[in-house]
C-alpha cells in the first residue's frame, strides 16, 4: 500500500512539473513575442531619429542658404548670405560639413563664381572638373534635383525677387492647393559636402548616439547598392537619407515660433510672423509616371513681402540607412532567447524531475537494502541458533555424564568442532564484508599458483564435501600462467562458491572446479547440476543481503553474502565474476583474473 501511495505521490507531482513545463513554454512564447515587437519598434524609433537627426543637418545646409538673386548679381552684395552663413556656422554641430559654395547664373556665359570665406564674398574663379560637369549637367536637366549625389553636392535655385504675394495661409489640410506663381529662376547655388565630414563625423556620432551598445550594426548604401557607410546583410530598419522634404522641419530662425506655428495650423489662421516654412507637393506627368516632389519655401515679414522656389526630388532617395541586428535580425535573436530560455527552463524541470526520481529509487531500494539487512539479521540469528544448540546439548550431556565411553565422547567432541568450524567460518565472512565495505580490507598481492589456490580450497571444503558425499571433477589446464593477487582471499572466494554449489545440488552427487588460460587472464570455474538461478534473479545475486525468492522458499539457510563477497575479491584483484545457470539444471560461476 505504501509503495502504490508512493508511486502515485511522484506520478503527481511529474504531472504537476509537466504542466508547468507547458505553461512556462507558452509563457516565454508570450514574453518573446512582446520582447520581439518592443525591440522592433525601439530600432524602427531609433532608425527614423538617426535619420531625422542627420537629414536635418543635412537641410539646415540647404534651407539656411535660401535667399533672392540679389546677393548674387555683378552689383550685389551678399549680406543677407553672409548673415546666412554665420547664423548657420553658430548653430551646426559641424561646421566642416559645407566644403565649398559655387554659384552661377541660368545661362551657358555666366562665369562661375566661389564663396570666399575670408572676404565673406563671391569672386570669379576657374571652376574645379566636377563643378564644371556638375554645371553642364544642371543646365541639360528640365527639373533641377536638389541633390547629386555623385558630386556629393546640394543645388539651390536662385530666383529674382518677388513682392506681389501679401500673405501666406498656412492649413492642416487643404482639399484645393492654392496657384502660386513661382518667380523666374535667376541661376543656381551649388553646396558642395565633405564626404569625410559626413561618413566620419555625422554617422559616427549618430551611431554612438542611437546605437552604441553595440547590439546593431548600421550602414549606408547608395542608389546603386554600394555601402558608403559600415555593412549590412540585411535590415531590421531602413530610413532615407539626404532627403530634402522638410515636413517637419523648420529653419534656425523659425524654431521660436514653432509653439505658435503649430497652433494656427489647427486653426487655419494667417501667420504675420516672420518665419520660414515649407511644404511638399507630389507630381505626376505623362511623361514621368513616378511621382517627383516640389519643395516649396515661403517667407512672410511686416512688409508684404513673398519669396518662392522650387527644388524637385525624386521619391528614391540618394541614401539608404539600414540596422540589422547582429545576430542577423531582430526575429533571429528573440527566436535564439526564445529556444535558449526554453531549453534552460526544460532543463531545469528535467534536473528537479530526475531529482524526484532518483530520491524515489534511491528511497526504493533504501527500503530494499532495509529489508534485506532485516533479512539478514534474521537468517544469521538463525544459523548461528542451529549450531549453538548443537554445542549446548552436546555440553550438556558430556557434563551430565550420558556419554560415559570414549566412543561417545569423540562423537561428540567431533560434532562440537564441526559446528563450532560453522560459527567460525560465518563470522569470518561477516568480519570481511564489513571490512569490505568500510574500505579497510587489505590484501597481500604476491605471484600466485592458481592450482595452489583451487587445491587449498578444495582441501579446506573437504569436510563439507566429504559430509555431503559430492563427487569433484577437478580439471585443471596444464602449464596455467601465474597471477598477482592475494591466495588466501582467491582460495576463500572459490570455497564460497564450492559452498554454495554443495548447498544449492538439490540432490545432485556431482560438481566440477576447473581452470584455464583465457588469453590475458586465468579462469577458474565452479559448475553444478543443483537447483538453478532464474533470470529474473541472475542479475542481483552477487548483491549483499540477496537471496532468491525460490530460495527462500525451500528454507535453505544463508545469509547472502557469499556471493558479494567473491565479487569484491575479484574486483579487487583487477578481475570479474560471471554467471550462467538454468533452471533445474544447475549453474557455473566463473572468476576471472588478469595473469602477471
Amino acid at each position: 500500500m505504501c509503495s502504490s501511495v508512493s508511486i502515485a505521490t511522484v506520478s503527481l507531482v511529474l504531472v504537476l512539473l509537466a504542466g508547468l513545463a507547458v505553461l512556462q513554454f507558452h509563457w516565454q512564447r508570450q514574453v518573446s513575442d512582446a520582447t520581439r515587437e518592443k525591440m522592433q519598434k525601439r530600432v524602427d524609433l531609433d532608425t527614423n531619429r538617426f535619420a531625422e537627426d542627420f537629414n536635418r543637418e543635412i537641410q539646415a545646409a540647404y534651407f539656411s542658404f535660401q535667399t533672392d538673386a540679389g546677393s548674387f548679381t555683378a552689383n550685389g552684395e551678399p549680406s543677407e548670405f553672409n548673415e546666412r552663413y554665420g547664423y548657420w556656422l553658430s548653430k551646426t554641430a559641424y561646421p566642416e560639413l559645407v566644403k565649398d559654395f559655387y554659384y552661377f547664373e541660368n545661362h551657358a556665359d555666366a562665369p562661375t563664381l566661389r564663396f570666399d570665406r575670408e572676404t565673406r564674398k563671391f569672386i570669379d574663379v576657374e571652376p574645379p572638373e566636377e563643378i564644371n560637369s556638375l554645371r553642364g549637367r544642371l543646365f541639360a536637366d528640365k527639373d533641377v534635383r536638389a541633390v547629386y549625389e555623385d558630386a556629393f553636392a546640394l543645388v539651390l535655385p536662385i530666383h529674382r525677387e518677388d513682392r506681389h504675394i501679401e500673405r501666406i495661409m498656412l492649413r492642416e489640410r487643404a482639399k484645393e492647393m492654392p496657384i502660386v506663381r513661382v518667380p523666374e529662376k535667376f541661376g543656381n547655388l551649388v553646396v558642395l559636402l565633405d564626404r569625410e565630414t559626413v561618413t566620419g563625423r555625422i554617422l559616427a556620432d549618430l551611431v554612438q548616439k542611437y546605437f552604441s551598445d553595440g547590439d546593431f550594426k548600421v550602414s549606408v548604401a547608395d542608389k546603386g547598392g554600394q555601402m558608403v557607410f559600415g555593412s549590412t546583410d540585411g535590415a531590421d530598419a531602413a530610413a532615407s537619407l539626404l532627403n530634402l522634404a522638410p515636413d517637419k522641419f523648420i529653419m534656425f530662425a523659425g524654431r521660436d515660433a514653432l509653439p505658435h506655428l503649430e497652433a494656427a495650423r489647427k486653426r487655419g489662421l494667417v501667420m504675420n510672423q516672420r518665419i520660414e516654412t515649407f511644404s511638399r507637393t507630389e507630381k505626376r506627368t505623362l511623361e514621368s509616371p513616378d511621382a517627383t516632389y516640389d519643395i516649396q519655401v515661403q517667407r512672410s515679414a511686416e512688409q508684404p513681402r513673398s519669396q518662392i522656389f522650387t527644388a524637385a526630388q525624386s521619391p528614391d532617395d540618394p541614401w539608404r540607412l539600414n540596422v540589422q541586428h547582429q545576430s542577423g535580425s531582430v526575429a533571429t535573436f528573440i527566436d535564439n532567447a526564445f529556444r535558449r530560455n526554453v531549453v534552460i527552463g526544460a532543463s531545469i524541470f528535467a534536473l528537479l524531475a530526475a531529482a524526484i526520481l532518483g530520491i524515489f529509487f534511491s528511497a526504493q531500494r533504501a527500503k530494499k537494502f532495509a529489508q534485506r539487512q532485516v533479512d539478514f539479521v534474521s537468517s544469521v540469528s538463525h544459523e548461528f541458533r542451529t549450531p549453538l544448540a548443537v554445542i549446548y546439548s552436546a555440553g550438556e550431556n558430556l557434563a551430565d555424564g550420558v556419554a560415559a565411553d570414549t566412543a561417545h565422547v569423540k562423537r561428540y567432541g567431533r560434532l562440537i568442532k564441526g559446528e563450532g568450524r560453522k560459527l567460525s567460518a560465518m563470522v569470518e565472512q561477516i568480519l570481511e564484508f564489513a571490512g569490505a565495505g568500510s574500505g579497510k580490507q587489505k590484501y597481500n598481492f604476491a605471484t600466485t599458483s592458481v592450482t595452489d589456490v583451487i587445491n587449498d580450497a578444495l582441501n579446506e571444503c573437504w569436510p563439507l564435501i566429504e559430509s555431503s558425499e559430492i563427487h569433484v571433477e577437478k580439471n585443471v589446464q596444464d602449464r596455467l600462467p601465474t597471477v598477482t593477487g592475494d591466495g588466501v582471499a582467491l582460495s576463500r572466494a572459490v570455497q564460497n562458491l564450492i559452498a554454495n554449489a554443495v548447498k544449492y545440488s538439490n540432490g545432485s552427487k556431482w560438481l566440477r572446479v576447473s581452470a584455464a588460460n583465457g588469453g590475458k587472464t586465468v579462469k577458474i570455474s565452479v559448475e553444478d547440476k543443483g537447483i538453478g538461478v532464474e533470470s529474473r534473479d541472475l542479475r542481483h545475486i552477487f548483491e549483499p543481503f540477496y537471496r532468491a525468492k525460490s530460495v527462500v522458499d525451500a528454507q535453505i539457510h544463508g545469509n547472502g553474502l557469499g556471493l558479494s563477497l567473491v565479487k569484491q575479491i575479484a574486483e579487487a584483484h583487477g578481475g570479474k565474476i560471471t554467471a550462467t545457470s538454468e533452471p533445474g539444471r544447475g549453474s557455473t560461476f566463473t572468476i576471472e583474473v588478469p595473469q602477471k
